[in-house]
């Protein structure tokens, strides 16, 4: 059983999981931070500054659209660069791996290839 789990662990994917997820956490970190610490600001600016600048009031509640934007920005940010610079650069990996290895032709089994001569005699012999 423990050598079971050593070889699952040692496959090269499960590696690369592991890493593309821990850099993947880092990296949505300092996209949120820098939406947070940028971008929702400037939001606010725009929504008119000061305490509830970025959100609406009603009855005394605050509905922080300038937040509600600034992680849709965050979202997209994060999947454009996967997408970009993960997703597709490993689409053409994998096409120039799979036209290395183009399955080669089967041979005709051999009734079939009889069939074909025998077809072809018969148009023969009609000419």
């Amino acid at each position: 059983m423990l050598k079971g789990f050593k070889n699952f662990i040692m496959r090269g994917n499960v590696i690369d999981l592991a890493v593309a997820v821990v850099i993947g956490a880092a990296f949505s970190g300092v996209v949120t931070q820098l939406t947070k610490s940028f971008i929702e600001p400037l939001l606010k600016l725009f929504g008119g500054g000061g305490i509830h600048g970025g959100a609406f009031m009603v009855n005394g509640v605050a509905f922080d659209w300038a937040g509600f934007i600034n992680a849709a920005l965050n979202l997209v940010i994060v999947a454009a660069v996967l997408y970009f610079f993960v997703v597709t650069p490993m689409n053409k990996v994998k096409e120039r791996m799979a036209k290395g290895h183009a399955p080669a032709d089967t041979p005709t089994p051999e009734d079939i290839a009889l069939l074909r001569e025998i077809r072809d005699l018969l148009k023969d012999q009609q000419h």
